[in-house]
């Protein structure tokens, strides 16, 4: 296709996915099975207009979704609940970790004793397919701030932090395979790729987050009353947590979840102690007394809440350009046995039982459970971290096989959560009440 024909094809698809919003919002299928359809349609399956090679275009293809990914991340954390507390987090915390570890362990003998790949291989294909993803999984995800929904939270906070635990298990595989210094007995992969690159993420992110807000919130209140951009406030804060984490080989992912997480908590709590100054104050009791009314006056505004709306365009934009290389990088042929079983492995063994496992001896009840064990969408986190190896010397012949897994337990995700997760929701919502 042409740089036109382009250009027509996707202002189409974006025209057509505009004007049809209401409709496709009440239809039983997500806007990523349409997309999917179209890039397969125009892939190298049916019409052979486009095809997308991930392993040529490897360094393009891990820039846009480390890019997608980061962006659903600062939004996924900027909509968690406030305020903080252990007990409401222990679960998706468990579901990161616990759970995450099983998933991987579980792909990883799979992989091993079932499709032959090496031990190294198979707890990287592990890595690549265990963490949900925060870009596919709008559905199933808190809609806006104030959703207390406790499964959408479950999903939502699980999704934006097992990117990050992911990452130890990436540079474990590629440390069995000779890619990565994971020193002797795994030493060096404990003390750096777990422990400091995890506490190092987290604290980053939760200190630019509150940093960013308490600046945001006294520029914006009184006496300098400053416009800020929020826009661009979000994105900057974006790219410095991230860089940040590089330089000192901290998850980059994890820290800008926590520092939008840290920006949101510490703005509303700002507000709130705002708020109970002024009525506590001597002006508000004596209006009261006198029967007068003296509204409070409103709160500045936040930058995570600004910001929001951007970023979920952005999250838009992203998931139809993704989603269609998605389809236009597969083949008739792509589609083998092995494949479709470990995709079906995953779904239906793998994830159900490290959610049972990762949630024992919590109080999380067997209906959200169950709903958790199935929604653990795969998506566009899952191809980066299968582009990071491969840009980091993952041999050819071994990049094309999990390459092949991969895309088609990405589709098939797509295909099965993407079908079943209104019908699911809807009934779980009729049965709640």
């Amino acid at each position: 296709m042409s740089t036109a024909q382009w250009f027509i094809f996707v202002g189409g698809l974006l025209l057509f996915m505009g004007l049809t919003a209401s409709i496709l919002k009440r239809s039983s299928v997500t806007s990523a099975i349409i997309y999917l359809a179209v890039g397969v349609l125009v892939g190298p399956t049916a019409l052979d207009l486009f095809h997308f090679n991930p392993l040529r275009e490897s360094a393009l293809l891990e820039v846009l979704t480390e890019v997608a990914v980061l962006i659903s991340l600062f939004s996924a954390g900027v909509k968690m609940p406030v305020p903080f507390t252990v007990a409401r987090w222990r679960a998706p915390i468990l579901l990161a970790t616990v759970s995450m570890t099983v998933t991987v362990a579980a792909v990883a003998a799979f992989a091993y004793y079932l499709l032959g790949l090496p031990l190294g291989a198979g707890v990287l294909l592990g890595a690549i397919l265990a963490p949900t993803d925060p870009v596919l999984a709008t559905d199933v995800q808190i809609r806006h701030p104030g959703d207390h929904d406790q499964l959408r939270f479950t999903l939502t906070c699980e999704a934006g932090m097992n990117d990050g635990s992911a990452f130890p298990f990436v540079m474990l595989g590629m440390g069995m395979l000779g890619l990565h210094e994971i020193g002797e007995y795994g030493l060096n992969w404990l003390l750096v790729d777990v422990l400091w690159a995890t506490l190092a993420g987290i604290v980053i992110g939760v200190l630019a987050g509150v940093a960013l807000a308490r600046l945001g919130w006294k520029l914006r209140s009184k006496p300098h009353k400053h416009e800020l951009m929020d826009d661009f406030l979000g994105l900057g804060l974006i790219g410095v947590v991230y860089g940040l984490s590089v330089i000192v080989n901290a998850w980059g992912f994890l820290a800008v979840f926590f520092a939008a997480v840290a920006l949101r908590q510490t703005e509303l709590k700002m507000a709130k102690v705002v708020k109970a100054a002024f009525d506590g104050s001597n002006t508000q009791k004596v209006a009261r007394a006198e029967g007068h009314p003296n509204p409070a006056p409103e709160p500045p505004e936040t930058v995570s809440e600004g910001s929001l709306v951007f970023k979920e365009h952005l999250e838009r934009l992203s998931e139809v350009v993704l989603v269609l290389l998605i389809g236009g990088s597969l083949y008739a042929d792509s589609w083998t046995w092995e494949a479709v079983w470990l995709a079906l492995f995953l779904f239906v063994v793998a994830r159900p039982l490290s959610v049972f496992i990762g949630l024992l001896g919590t109080h999380t009840t067997t209906r959200i459970r169950s709903m958790t064990g199935w929604f653990g969408v795969r998506g566009i986190g899952s191809l980066y971290y299968l582009m990071y190896a491969i840009e980091h010397g993952l041999p050819e012949a071994l990049s094309l096989q999990l390459m092949q897994l991969t895309l088609i337990v990405v589709t098939l995700s797509i295909i099965f959560h993407g079908t079943s997760v209104k019908p699911l929701m809807g009934l779980f919502w009729r049965q709640k009440k």
